[in-house]
Protein backbone atom coordinates (compact mmCIF):
# COMPACT_ATOMS: atom_id res chain seq x y z
CA UNK A 1 0.00 0.00 0.00
CA UNK A 2 1.32 3.34 -0.89
CA UNK A 3 1.48 6.26 1.88
CA UNK A 4 -2.18 7.83 1.21
CA UNK A 5 -3.31 4.53 1.09
CA UNK A 6 -1.89 3.60 4.65
CA UNK A 7 -2.79 6.93 6.13
CA UNK A 8 -6.21 6.62 4.91
CA UNK A 9 -6.25 3.45 6.28
CA UNK A 10 -4.94 5.18 9.53
CA UNK A 11 -7.66 7.76 9.59
CA UNK A 12 -10.47 5.40 8.80
CA UNK A 13 -9.26 3.19 12.03
CA UNK A 14 -8.24 5.92 14.52
CA UNK A 15 -11.59 7.85 13.68
CA UNK A 16 -13.48 4.70 14.66
CA UNK A 17 -11.67 3.37 17.81
CA UNK A 18 -11.50 7.23 18.54
CA UNK A 19 -15.24 7.55 18.63
CA UNK A 20 -15.55 4.48 20.73
CA UNK A 21 -13.28 5.59 23.01
CA UNK A 22 -14.37 9.15 22.93
CA UNK A 23 -17.45 7.13 24.40
CA UNK A 24 -15.91 5.56 27.33
CA UNK A 25 -13.77 9.18 28.10
CA UNK A 26 -17.69 10.27 28.86
CA UNK A 27 -18.36 8.23 30.95
CA UNK A 28 -15.54 9.87 33.24
CA UNK A 29 -16.89 13.13 31.89
CA UNK A 30 -20.60 12.30 32.53
CA UNK A 31 -19.42 11.39 36.74
CA UNK A 32 -17.61 14.70 36.56
CA UNK A 33 -20.51 16.81 35.49
CA UNK A 34 -22.84 14.98 37.68
CA UNK A 35 -20.73 14.78 40.71
CA UNK A 36 -20.23 18.62 40.36
CA UNK A 37 -23.63 19.12 40.22
CA UNK A 38 -24.31 17.41 43.38
CA UNK A 39 -22.30 19.30 45.70
CA UNK A 40 -18.09 19.89 46.18
CA UNK A 41 -17.24 16.80 48.26
CA UNK A 42 -18.67 14.87 45.68
CA UNK A 43 -16.46 15.96 43.07
CA UNK A 44 -13.34 15.83 45.38
CA UNK A 45 -14.49 12.54 46.11
CA UNK A 46 -14.18 11.25 42.42
CA UNK A 47 -11.23 13.40 42.02
CA UNK A 48 -9.49 11.14 44.29
CA UNK A 49 -11.17 7.92 43.93
CA UNK A 50 -10.89 7.57 39.77
CA UNK A 51 -7.21 8.30 40.64
CA UNK A 52 -6.48 5.56 42.38
CA UNK A 53 -9.03 3.50 40.29
CA UNK A 54 -7.33 4.88 36.94
CA UNK A 55 -4.05 3.72 38.10
CA UNK A 56 -4.77 0.44 39.09
CA UNK A 57 -6.95 -0.73 35.90
CA UNK A 58 -4.13 1.09 32.74
CA UNK A 59 -1.41 -1.39 35.51
CA UNK A 60 -3.55 -4.07 34.88
CA UNK A 61 -4.41 -3.27 31.23
CA UNK A 62 -1.33 -2.69 30.33
CA UNK A 63 -0.20 -6.25 31.37
CA UNK A 64 -3.21 -7.21 28.66
CA UNK A 65 -2.20 -5.10 25.65
CA UNK A 66 0.65 -7.53 25.24
CA UNK A 67 -1.76 -9.39 23.35
CA UNK A 68 -1.90 -6.06 20.77
CA UNK A 69 1.11 -6.15 18.41
CA UNK A 70 1.19 -9.92 19.22
CA UNK A 71 -1.80 -10.75 17.73
CA UNK A 72 -1.40 -8.49 14.68
CA UNK A 73 1.88 -9.93 13.92
CA UNK A 74 -0.25 -13.05 13.77
CA UNK A 75 -2.55 -11.50 11.73
CA UNK A 76 0.21 -10.02 9.34
CA UNK A 77 1.83 -13.90 9.10
CA UNK A 78 -1.15 -14.92 8.27
CA UNK A 79 -2.05 -17.59 11.00
CA UNK A 80 -5.63 -17.44 12.26
CA UNK A 81 -5.71 -20.62 14.63
CA UNK A 82 -2.49 -19.02 16.37
CA UNK A 83 -4.91 -15.48 16.97
CA UNK A 84 -7.15 -17.41 18.84
CA UNK A 85 -4.89 -19.66 20.63
CA UNK A 86 -3.21 -16.52 22.15
CA UNK A 87 -6.25 -14.80 23.25
CA UNK A 88 -7.37 -17.86 25.20
CA UNK A 89 -4.29 -17.85 26.84
CA UNK A 90 -4.62 -14.27 27.56
CA UNK A 91 -8.02 -15.19 29.40
CA UNK A 92 -4.83 -16.67 32.30
CA UNK A 93 -3.84 -12.97 32.12
CA UNK A 94 -6.94 -12.01 32.89
CA UNK A 95 -7.40 -14.08 35.92
CA UNK A 96 -4.57 -13.48 37.35
CA UNK A 97 -4.87 -9.40 37.10
CA UNK A 98 -8.17 -9.73 37.91
CA UNK A 99 -7.69 -11.10 41.39
CA UNK A 100 -4.63 -8.27 42.04
CA UNK A 101 -6.85 -5.28 40.90
CA UNK A 102 -9.76 -6.42 43.25
CA UNK A 103 -7.67 -6.65 46.36
CA UNK A 104 -6.00 -3.38 45.46
CA UNK A 105 -8.99 -1.87 44.95
CA UNK A 106 -10.53 -3.09 48.18
CA UNK A 107 -7.70 -1.93 50.65
CA UNK A 108 -7.19 1.54 49.56
CA UNK A 109 -6.37 2.86 52.84
CA UNK A 110 -2.80 3.02 52.93
CA UNK A 111 -2.47 5.06 50.03
CA UNK A 112 -5.16 7.30 50.94
CA UNK A 113 -3.22 7.65 54.11
CA UNK A 114 0.20 7.65 52.54
CA UNK A 115 -1.32 10.95 50.52
CA UNK A 116 -2.89 12.86 52.88
CA UNK A 117 -6.64 12.14 51.42
CA UNK A 118 -8.77 14.71 53.85
CA UNK A 119 -10.63 12.56 56.23
CA UNK A 120 -14.22 14.23 55.52
CA UNK A 121 -13.27 11.97 51.79
CA UNK A 122 -11.95 8.41 52.28
CA UNK A 123 -15.24 7.38 53.35
CA UNK A 124 -16.84 8.60 50.25
CA UNK A 125 -13.99 7.33 48.17
CA UNK A 126 -13.84 3.94 50.02
CA UNK A 127 -17.56 2.93 49.01
CA UNK A 128 -16.62 4.16 45.53
CA UNK A 129 -13.81 2.02 45.01
CA UNK A 130 -15.64 -0.91 46.49
CA UNK A 131 -18.29 -0.82 44.07
CA UNK A 132 -15.78 -0.58 41.08
CA UNK A 133 -13.84 -3.43 42.21
CA UNK A 134 -16.83 -5.72 41.45
CA UNK A 135 -16.92 -4.69 38.15
CA UNK A 136 -12.87 -4.64 37.00
CA UNK A 137 -13.02 -8.11 36.11
CA UNK A 138 -15.32 -7.55 33.34
CA UNK A 139 -13.69 -3.78 32.37
CA UNK A 140 -10.55 -5.38 31.76
CA UNK A 141 -12.23 -8.67 29.70
CA UNK A 142 -13.98 -6.12 27.99
CA UNK A 143 -10.46 -4.27 26.91
CA UNK A 144 -9.15 -7.90 25.67
CA UNK A 145 -12.08 -8.14 23.55
CA UNK A 146 -11.68 -4.14 22.29
CA UNK A 147 -7.78 -5.04 21.84
CA UNK A 148 -8.79 -8.38 20.06
CA UNK A 149 -10.65 -5.94 17.27
CA UNK A 150 -7.94 -3.52 16.94
CA UNK A 151 -5.30 -6.10 16.46
CA UNK A 152 -7.31 -7.29 13.86
CA UNK A 153 -8.22 -3.78 11.72
CA UNK A 154 -11.78 -4.54 12.54
CA UNK A 155 -12.78 -1.69 15.68
CA UNK A 156 -15.99 -0.90 14.32
CA UNK A 157 -18.37 -3.63 16.54
CA UNK A 158 -16.52 -2.71 19.49
CA UNK A 159 -17.08 1.20 18.90
CA UNK A 160 -20.65 0.40 18.27
CA UNK A 161 -20.67 -1.32 21.85
CA UNK A 162 -19.07 1.55 23.68
CA UNK A 163 -21.45 3.99 22.18
CA UNK A 164 -24.69 1.92 23.64
CA UNK A 165 -22.68 1.86 26.86
CA UNK A 166 -22.51 5.81 26.72
CA UNK A 167 -26.44 5.96 26.07
CA UNK A 168 -27.42 3.80 29.46
CA UNK A 169 -24.37 5.38 31.59
CA UNK A 170 -25.59 8.98 31.24
CA UNK A 171 -29.23 8.08 32.72
CA UNK A 172 -27.96 5.49 35.28
CA UNK A 173 -25.34 8.00 36.56
CA UNK A 174 -28.18 10.83 37.09
CA UNK A 175 -30.57 8.49 38.67
CA UNK A 176 -28.01 6.69 41.24
CA UNK A 177 -26.54 9.60 42.25
CA UNK A 178 -29.66 12.37 42.49
CA UNK A 179 -32.24 9.70 43.21
CA UNK A 180 -35.65 8.83 41.19
CA UNK A 181 -39.02 8.31 42.13
CA UNK A 182 -38.16 8.27 46.11
CA UNK A 183 -35.57 6.15 45.67
CA UNK A 184 -32.53 7.23 48.05
CA UNK A 185 -29.64 9.39 46.35
CA UNK A 186 -25.86 7.74 46.89
CA UNK A 187 -23.91 10.55 45.84
CA UNK A 188 -20.66 9.68 44.21
CA UNK A 189 -21.10 5.83 44.74
CA UNK A 190 -24.19 6.56 42.68
CA UNK A 191 -21.36 6.83 39.77
CA UNK A 192 -19.64 3.73 40.60
CA UNK A 193 -22.84 1.46 40.77
CA UNK A 194 -23.57 3.38 36.88
CA UNK A 195 -20.01 1.47 35.85
CA UNK A 196 -20.91 -1.90 36.84
CA UNK A 197 -24.54 -2.08 35.55
CA UNK A 198 -22.57 -0.69 31.73
CA UNK A 199 -19.87 -2.88 31.84
CA UNK A 200 -22.07 -5.88 32.21
CA UNK A 201 -24.46 -5.26 29.81
CA UNK A 202 -20.93 -4.17 27.33
CA UNK A 203 -19.34 -8.20 28.50
CA UNK A 204 -22.65 -9.79 27.72
CA UNK A 205 -22.90 -7.59 24.43
CA UNK A 206 -19.51 -8.53 23.38
CA UNK A 207 -19.69 -12.42 24.06
CA UNK A 208 -22.49 -12.92 21.99
CA UNK A 209 -21.04 -10.89 18.73
CA UNK A 210 -17.84 -13.33 19.25
CA UNK A 211 -20.14 -16.40 19.27
CA UNK A 212 -22.36 -15.24 16.64
CA UNK A 213 -20.24 -12.57 14.43
CA UNK A 214 -18.48 -14.43 10.93
CA UNK A 215 -15.82 -11.82 11.48
CA UNK A 216 -14.29 -14.19 14.11
CA UNK A 217 -15.20 -18.07 12.77
CA UNK A 218 -11.52 -17.97 11.45
CA UNK A 219 -9.90 -17.63 14.54
CA UNK A 220 -12.08 -20.25 16.26
CA UNK A 221 -12.16 -18.37 19.57
CA UNK A 222 -14.73 -20.57 21.09
CA UNK A 223 -12.45 -23.72 21.43
CA UNK A 224 -12.18 -25.28 24.27
CA UNK A 225 -9.50 -23.65 26.45
CA UNK A 226 -6.07 -24.91 26.67
CA UNK A 227 -3.86 -25.56 29.59
CA UNK A 228 -1.91 -22.65 30.55
CA UNK A 229 1.13 -22.65 27.91
CA UNK A 230 3.76 -21.07 29.85
CA UNK A 231 5.69 -20.64 26.79
CA UNK A 232 3.09 -19.01 24.97
CA UNK A 233 2.20 -16.94 28.83
CA UNK A 234 5.72 -16.46 29.03
CA UNK A 235 5.68 -14.52 25.40
CA UNK A 236 2.99 -12.37 26.38
CA UNK A 237 4.51 -11.23 30.05
CA UNK A 238 7.73 -10.56 28.55
CA UNK A 239 5.92 -7.40 26.85
CA UNK A 240 3.12 -7.36 29.14
CA UNK A 241 5.01 -6.71 32.71
CA UNK A 242 7.54 -4.06 31.63
CA UNK A 243 4.52 -2.66 29.29
CA UNK A 244 2.34 -2.34 33.16
CA UNK A 245 5.16 -1.10 34.55
CA UNK A 246 5.49 1.78 31.81
CA UNK A 247 2.20 2.96 32.04
CA UNK A 248 1.79 2.35 35.55
CA UNK A 249 4.11 4.96 36.26
CA UNK A 250 3.17 7.43 33.05
CA UNK A 251 -0.74 7.21 34.51
CA UNK A 252 0.52 7.19 38.33
CA UNK A 253 2.82 10.21 37.56
CA UNK A 254 -0.38 11.99 36.38
CA UNK A 255 -3.07 10.45 38.92
CA UNK A 256 -0.60 11.22 42.10
CA UNK A 257 -1.69 14.51 41.32
CA UNK A 258 -5.03 14.32 42.32
CA UNK A 259 -3.97 13.08 45.48
CA UNK A 260 -0.97 15.28 46.42
CA UNK A 261 -2.90 18.42 45.05
CA UNK A 262 -6.65 17.28 47.38
CA UNK A 263 -4.78 18.63 50.41
CA UNK A 264 -4.88 22.30 49.35
CA UNK A 265 -8.59 22.17 49.43
CA UNK A 266 -12.25 20.83 47.75
CA UNK A 267 -11.53 23.66 45.11
CA UNK A 268 -7.77 23.20 43.85
CA UNK A 269 -8.73 19.26 43.74
CA UNK A 270 -12.14 20.42 42.01
CA UNK A 271 -9.95 22.32 39.13
CA UNK A 272 -7.73 19.48 39.34
CA UNK A 273 -10.27 17.20 38.47
CA UNK A 274 -11.61 19.25 35.69
CA UNK A 275 -8.27 19.80 34.38
CA UNK A 276 -7.36 15.96 34.05
CA UNK A 277 -10.87 14.79 32.69
CA UNK A 278 -9.84 17.18 29.65
CA UNK A 279 -6.55 15.72 29.46
CA UNK A 280 -7.45 12.65 29.27
CA UNK A 281 -10.36 13.72 26.36
CA UNK A 282 -7.50 15.12 24.61
CA UNK A 283 -5.83 11.70 25.05
CA UNK A 284 -7.85 9.74 23.35
CA UNK A 285 -7.10 11.46 20.09
CA UNK A 286 -3.19 10.42 19.71
CA UNK A 287 -4.06 7.18 21.38
CA UNK A 288 -6.68 6.42 19.11
CA UNK A 289 -3.89 6.91 15.96
CA UNK A 290 -1.15 5.22 18.42
CA UNK A 291 -3.20 2.56 18.77
CA UNK A 292 -4.56 2.32 15.19
CA UNK A 293 -0.90 2.90 13.92
CA UNK A 294 0.71 -0.01 16.32
CA UNK A 295 -1.43 -2.68 14.84
CA UNK A 296 -0.38 -1.65 11.50
CA UNK A 297 3.14 -1.78 11.90
CA UNK A 298 2.92 -5.07 13.64
CA UNK A 299 1.08 -6.64 11.33
CA UNK A 300 3.87 -5.92 8.19
CA UNK A 301 6.74 -6.28 10.59
CA UNK A 302 4.64 -10.06 10.62
CA UNK A 303 4.80 -9.95 7.39
CA UNK A 304 8.34 -9.40 7.33
CA UNK A 305 8.48 -5.89 5.77
CA UNK A 306 9.66 -3.24 8.58
CA UNK A 307 10.22 -0.74 5.28
CA UNK A 308 6.75 -0.40 5.04
CA UNK A 309 6.05 -0.93 8.70
CA UNK A 310 8.57 2.29 9.28
CA UNK A 311 6.23 3.82 6.70
CA UNK A 312 3.07 3.45 8.31
CA UNK A 313 4.93 4.69 11.83
CA UNK A 314 5.78 7.99 10.21
CA UNK A 315 2.24 8.43 8.86
CA UNK A 316 1.03 8.13 12.47
CA UNK A 317 3.21 11.04 13.48
CA UNK A 318 1.89 13.18 11.22
CA UNK A 319 -1.62 12.52 11.82
CA UNK A 320 -1.20 13.30 15.65
CA UNK A 321 0.85 16.37 15.41
CA UNK A 322 -1.98 17.76 13.28
CA UNK A 323 -4.61 16.82 15.57
CA UNK A 324 -2.35 18.10 18.55
CA UNK A 325 -1.75 22.11 16.83
CA UNK A 326 -6.07 22.23 16.88
CA UNK A 327 -6.41 20.83 19.98
CA UNK A 328 -3.60 22.95 21.97
CA UNK A 329 -5.04 26.11 19.88
CA UNK A 330 -8.73 25.14 21.34
CA UNK A 331 -7.25 25.10 25.16
CA UNK A 332 -5.32 28.16 24.78
CA UNK A 333 -8.33 29.91 23.40
CA UNK A 334 -11.71 28.36 25.12
CA UNK A 335 -10.00 27.80 28.95
CA UNK A 336 -12.49 29.54 30.55
CA UNK A 337 -15.60 28.43 28.48
CA UNK A 338 -14.30 24.27 29.18
CA UNK A 339 -14.52 24.92 33.20
CA UNK A 340 -17.43 26.70 33.14
CA UNK A 341 -18.87 23.43 31.72
CA UNK A 342 -18.28 21.47 34.59
CA UNK A 343 -18.64 23.45 37.53
CA UNK A 344 -21.27 26.10 38.29
CA UNK A 345 -19.12 27.45 41.52
CA UNK A 346 -17.16 30.32 40.52
CA UNK A 347 -13.97 29.85 42.18
CA UNK A 348 -13.59 26.02 40.93
CA UNK A 349 -14.35 27.22 37.42
CA UNK A 350 -11.71 30.45 37.53
CA UNK A 351 -9.26 28.22 39.09
CA UNK A 352 -9.90 25.13 36.89
CA UNK A 353 -9.49 27.94 33.28
CA UNK A 354 -5.97 28.69 35.12
CA UNK A 355 -4.74 25.41 35.17
CA UNK A 356 -6.08 24.36 31.80
CA UNK A 357 -3.59 26.87 29.69
CA UNK A 358 -0.64 24.63 30.60
CA UNK A 359 -2.71 21.73 29.12
CA UNK A 360 -2.04 23.27 26.05
CA UNK A 361 1.83 22.19 26.40
CA UNK A 362 1.46 19.76 28.48
CA UNK A 363 -1.18 17.73 25.05
CA UNK A 364 2.43 18.66 22.87
CA UNK A 365 4.18 16.08 24.89
CA UNK A 366 1.61 13.65 25.82
CA UNK A 367 0.48 12.82 22.13
CA UNK A 368 3.92 12.42 20.97
CA UNK A 369 5.24 10.15 24.05
CA UNK A 370 1.93 7.79 23.31
CA UNK A 371 2.59 7.13 20.12
CA UNK A 372 6.19 6.49 20.68
CA UNK A 373 5.55 4.10 23.68
CA UNK A 374 3.01 1.97 21.35
CA UNK A 375 5.19 1.72 18.23
CA UNK A 376 8.20 1.19 20.83
CA UNK A 377 6.73 -2.11 21.99
CA UNK A 378 5.98 -3.00 17.80
CA UNK A 379 9.77 -3.49 18.14
CA UNK A 380 9.45 -5.70 21.57
CA UNK A 381 11.18 -2.56 23.22
CA UNK A 382 9.75 -2.25 26.46
CA UNK A 383 12.37 -1.76 29.31
CA UNK A 384 13.71 1.36 28.22
CA UNK A 385 10.06 2.86 28.34
CA UNK A 386 10.18 2.30 32.02
CA UNK A 387 13.35 3.87 32.79
CA UNK A 388 12.73 7.08 30.38
CA UNK A 389 8.99 7.39 32.77
CA UNK A 390 10.76 6.88 35.76
CA UNK A 391 13.41 9.78 35.83
CA UNK A 392 11.46 12.09 34.10
CA UNK A 393 7.46 11.76 34.66
CA UNK A 394 8.00 10.59 38.31
CA UNK A 395 11.34 12.25 39.31
CA UNK A 396 10.98 15.58 37.13
CA UNK A 397 7.28 15.95 36.76
CA UNK A 398 5.56 14.21 39.86
CA UNK A 399 8.11 15.08 42.46
CA UNK A 400 9.58 17.86 41.06
CA UNK A 401 5.76 19.16 41.50
CA UNK A 402 5.73 18.10 44.89
CA UNK A 403 8.35 20.00 45.90
CA UNK A 404 8.08 22.88 44.19
CA UNK A 405 4.20 23.01 45.59
CA UNK A 406 5.06 22.56 48.87
CA UNK A 407 8.90 23.11 49.69
CA UNK A 408 10.00 25.10 46.84
CA UNK A 409 13.59 25.49 45.53
CA UNK A 410 15.54 27.06 48.10
CA UNK A 411 18.59 26.87 46.59
CA UNK A 412 17.24 29.17 43.52
CA UNK A 413 15.28 31.48 46.63
CA UNK A 414 12.16 29.76 44.74
CA UNK A 415 9.51 29.97 47.95
CA UNK A 416 6.54 26.97 48.03
CA UNK A 417 3.84 27.46 45.06
CA UNK A 418 0.80 25.65 46.44
CA UNK A 419 -1.64 25.18 43.40
CA UNK A 420 -2.40 22.67 40.61
CA UNK A 421 -0.68 25.10 38.61
CA UNK A 422 2.42 23.48 39.66
CA UNK A 423 2.38 20.17 39.20
CA UNK A 424 1.05 20.94 35.30
CA UNK A 425 4.07 23.01 34.84
CA UNK A 426 6.64 20.29 35.95
CA UNK A 427 4.35 17.50 34.33
CA UNK A 428 4.42 19.43 31.43
CA UNK A 429 8.30 19.82 31.06
CA UNK A 430 8.43 16.25 31.92
CA UNK A 431 6.15 14.55 29.40
CA UNK A 432 7.98 16.57 26.56
CA UNK A 433 11.67 15.31 27.68
CA UNK A 434 10.32 11.83 27.93
CA UNK A 435 8.25 12.33 24.16
CA UNK A 436 11.94 13.69 22.71
CA UNK A 437 14.18 11.11 24.00
CA UNK A 438 11.48 8.02 22.90
CA UNK A 439 10.89 9.50 19.90
CA UNK A 440 15.02 9.60 19.31
CA UNK A 441 14.89 5.93 20.24
CA UNK A 442 12.14 4.89 18.07
CA UNK A 443 13.37 6.20 15.15
CA UNK A 444 16.88 4.46 15.61
CA UNK A 445 14.83 0.77 16.00
CA UNK A 446 12.96 1.50 13.04
CA UNK A 447 16.02 2.35 10.79
CA UNK A 448 18.34 -0.63 12.15
CA UNK A 449 15.35 -3.05 11.38
CA UNK A 450 15.06 -1.49 7.95
CA UNK A 451 19.56 -1.95 7.51
CA UNK A 452 19.17 -5.38 8.87
CA UNK A 453 16.03 -6.39 6.79
CA UNK A 454 18.33 -5.31 3.61
CA UNK A 455 21.31 -7.14 4.76
CA UNK A 456 19.67 -10.18 4.42
CA UNK A 457 17.89 -10.12 0.86
CA UNK A 458 21.31 -8.77 -0.31
CA UNK A 459 23.06 -12.17 1.08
Amino acid sequence: MSKKEERQLLFKHASTILVGQLAVMAFSITDTLVAGRYDQRALAALSVGSAVFISVFIALMGVLQSLLPTLAEMHGAQKPLEVGRLFRQGLYLLMGASVLGVSLLLSPGLILSWTDVPAALRLDVTHYLSVLAMGLPLALFFRMFSTLNQSLGRPKLVTWVQLAGLLAKIPLSIVFTFGFLGTEPLGVVGCAWATFVVNTWMVLLGLYLLKTQALYHPYRIWQRLEKPDPKRLWGLLRIGLPNAVSVTVEVTSFTLMALFIARQGTVNAAAHQITSSTAALLWMTPMSFSIATSARVSFWLGAKDPVKARMVMQQGFLCIWSTAAVLSLVMLTLSPQIAALFSTHAEVASTAAGVLVWLSLYHWGDATQVMCFFNLRCYKITVLPVLIYGVLLWGVGLMGGYHLAYHGLPFWAIQAMPSPKTFWLTSSVAVLASSATMYAVLQWVSRRQVHLSQERQAL
